[in-house]
């Protein structure tokens, strides 16, 4: 009996040297080597694994640009600060990052918009969608069900008491989760300097869109005509911001009718005319919201509390009299 015991140690004993000795080599012939760069671009990464960049993960991000030798794409939630470390450690330059946000083109909330039915189901926007569609008479609008909240990895974005989203300028890193999971795609990412934006998506004519709507565009095109930088176009009438001309003057949204274009400047500086004013009044001409008032040939006053601080006024100021001043800063005529 001790034979048999003693035998079958010795042989367990042998099979697992022997298979401990296999593994050894195996270990070594099929070892992957990873480079070191790797490891140093990951520990610079945020490693929130979003995605955003356009690989799986940091890992595939720090892989893609060790084997590129450059940075292959920006990662929004490291922004300039990671982009410049990675570019030291593969000893390239690490090129301009345009930091961007997530804006919700939608504002409207359940007490200004009609409601076409009660969802009562999974909290979730793309489940809503699937059973019934949106529970708003607006088809193009926010289902207010908060996905794009639950996806957030930052926690960047709120829900109010009205269902309506708000993304935090602080928290929003522009890593796109939310632009993914929103069903109805009404979030796009958006340069973070820009504060002037249309939170419409509705396509509907302009009688439709209100009915269903108060704060939705009705396509009456006063900011397209109004825009003196030729930002804003008619898209199968909803207004459409461009964000490369636009340069958050307003005016748009202090004459929009439904407030559908949303002004995110807290304080904006306001135009004071001199005593070298002529009278000549091209400013009053030119004002978007009919700030200035004044008779020909006497010096033309500002309503203050009509003046956005746009600065039309002082490109055509001949007499060089319009000063702004304010939240902003001061900016002589010129």
């Amino acid at each position: 009996m001790l034979s048999v015991v003693a035998t079958s140690v010795l042989t367990l004993s042998g099979m697992a040297a022997l298979f401990g000795a296999i593994l050894a080599v195996a270990s070594k012939a099929f070892a992957v080597h990873r480079d070191p760069k790797v490891l140093e671009i990951l520990e610079v990464l945020p490693g929130v694994n979003c995605g955003a960049c356009g690989f799986p993960g940091c890992q595939g991000y720090a892989e893609a640009a060790v084997a590129a030798g450059e940075i292959p794409a920006a990662c929004p939630p490291g922004g300039s600060d990671a982009a410049e470390k990675v570019a030291g450690i593969l000893g390239t330059e690490a090129g301009e990052i345009l930091p961007v946000i997530a804006v919700v083109h939608c504002s409207a909330g359940f007490s200004n918009s009609v409601q076409r039915l009660k969802y009562d189901g999974i909290e979730d926007c793309r489940a809503a969608m699937l059973v019934s569609g949106s529970p708003r008479a607006c088809i193009f609008g926010c289902l207010s069900l908060g996905t794009c909240k639950t996806v957030c990895p930052f926690n960047a974005v709120e829900l109010d008491d009205e269902g309506v989203v708000h993304i935090s300028r602080e928290r929003c890193t522009g890593c796109g989760k939310c632009v993914e999971a929103c069903p109805v795609n009404i979030i796009e990412l958006v340069p973070m300097d820009m504060r002037v934006h249309i939170r419409c998506s509705n396509h509907d004519k302009g009688k439709a869109a209100k009915a269903v709507c108060e704060v939705s565009c009705i396509a009456c095109q006063l900011c397209v005509k109004k825009c003196p930088y030729d930002a804003i176009h008619m898209d199968n009438n909803l207004a459409v911001i461009d964000y490369s001309k636009c340069t958050n003057c307003g005016i748009c949204a202090a004459i929009c009718p439904t407030k559908a274009i949303i002004d995110e400047v807290k304080a904006r500086p306001r135009a004071i005319i001199g005593r070298g004013c002529d009278g000549n009044g091209k400013c009053k001409e030119v004002c978007p919201v009919k700030a200035i008032e004044g008779e020909p040939g006497e010096r033309h006053e500002i309503i203050g509390d009509k003046c956005i601080g746009c600065g039309v006024c002082l490109s055509v100021c001949p007499t060089k009299s319009i000063s702004m001043v304010g939240a902003l800063g001061h900016q002589k005529g010129r």
